[in-house]
């Protein structure tokens, strides 16, 4: 992979070596998608995994928006 850019090679691979927390699935309002948790309850949308050509339009489920789970189930469980 090659990857051209002006910035230092340090800011752009700064956090890469860092253990993150694991990416979770949750299924709301028939929608699946996979959330990266980043408080009690509080997750950042990921992607959506499984939902209705309509769903990927939907704002409020955009990739980087938070949402709240905290009552939701996560289906794996």
């Amino acid at each position: 992979m090659t990857l051209y850019t002006s910035m230092p090679l340090e800011l752009v691979l700064s956090g890469y070596d860092q253990e993150r927390e694991p990416w979770i699935e949750i299924q709301m309002d028939g929608v699946m998608m996979q959330i990266e948790p980043i408080g009690h309850g509080i997750g950042k949308i990921i992607r959506i995994v499984n939902g209705s050509l309509d769903d990927y339009l939907r704002p409020e489920l955009s990739p980087g928006r938070t949402i709240i789970y905290a009552n939701i189930h996560s289906p794996n469980t």
